[in-house]
């Protein structure tokens, strides 16, 4: 069994950036820690990761990771995704909050910056990143995550947002169903932007006419899903079926039928980017497309680690994580 910084944190009950600068002869650990740390590492054969060894100069073995809330399960999944691989090499996680603003955002990064993170992995909350060009001035790398941004390029770990939303849409229309509603999220973060690309792309080659009626743009929460559904209900001809891009939409979405009683054979089928919990019990979702959050933390990680030992040279790499298409029947 080969054993990880992590197991020999544990062991000798400290952080395992502690036993990362116990590894690098850092002179800021006392005597009596340095012993315990070296006396694990004996006891369980622990070799350091080379990556550890090429953290020398490193100023804080700390990398940031900042997230537009913590409210979303999603940008949770990807943290621990992100924190269990960096935790390998000795890396320890400092988490922010932008709450969705980007000057929160600009002032969140100035604080990690500051505090002299080795790189970054940042889910942005706007289209605009010309800003993250402070820390590539100052050698930090950053990953972006679920979203890229103008004005800026960096390593960028995404969905596969235009496949998911064909795949959960297309056995629908092989069942001959033409009415489709679509309640998107703000066209200028990529992740929401790329699904209404699948969902036209769909259209096209299966020669489905456009109607522009059908679609709603709004934001990803739940007070979104439920007024662009209420909207899609009022028309004369309500859709067949509904997708939705994200599971707080969902949410609103599931909310409003029931409380308008509405009964599952009476209501628009519903399909989802997302899982949410307890759709399939209610009845009325027909499937859900599911991130697959800790593989894609994983990957953004990757390329940090990557980025910080030198091995990753060149320009920014995009990796498409595959999402899995799930029945709610």
């Amino acid at each position: 069994m080969a054993f990880t910084v992590k197991d020999v944190a544990e062991q000798a009950g400290v952080s395992t950036a502690t036993v990362s600068r116990v590894l690098n002869k850092d002179p800021r650990i006392s005597a009596a820690t340095t012993g315990r740390v070296q006396k694990v590492i004996e006891e369980l054969g622990y070799a350091p990761n080379p990556f550890a060894r090429g953290l020398k100069t490193s100023r804080s073995l700390t990398v940031g990771f900042l997230a537009p809330e913590f409210t979303n399960d999603f940008f949770l999944g990807i943290a621990r995704g992100v924190e269990r691989r960096l935790q390998e090499v000795g890396l320890t996680l400092i988490i922010c909050n932008s709450n969705e603003d980007p000057q929160t955002e600009m002032d969140r990064l100035g604080l990690l910056l500051d505090r002299g993170v080795d790189g970054l992995i940042v889910i942005p909350t706007s289209a605009s990143g010309a800003h993250f060009g402070q820390a590539v001035k100052l050698g930090v790398p950053v990953v972006l995550v679920d979203r890229l941004v103008d004005d800026f390029h960096a390593d960028a770990v995404l969905a596969d947002n235009v496949n998911g939303t064909y795949q959960v849409l297309e056995p629908f229309l092989l069942q001959g169903v033409r009415r489709i509603g679509f309640l998107g999220g703000d066209q200028r973060l990529t992740s929401a932007r790329e699904r209404y690309d699948g969902f036209r792309r769909l259209l096209e080659d299966y020669h489905v006419p456009f109607d522009p009626e059908l679609v709603r743009f709004g934001d990803f929460h739940d007070e979104s899903g439920s007024r662009l559904l209420s909207q899609l209900l009022e028309l004369p001809e309500p859709p067949q079926l509904v997708f939705i891009s994200n599971r707080f939409m969902h949410l609103g979405a599931t909310r409003l039928l029931l409380e308008r009683g509405l009964k599952p054979d009476q209501a628009p089928r519903l399909v989802a980017f997302d899982d949410l919990d307890l759709a399939a019990s209610l009845g009325y979702c027909e499937a859900m497309v599911r991130q697959p959050v800790h593989e894609i933390g994983v990957q953004a990680a990757e390329f940090l680690i990557s980025r910080l030992s030198g091995e990753g040279g060149g320009e920014p790499r995009l990796a498409r994580v595959k999402s899995q298409v799930v029945s709610c029947v």
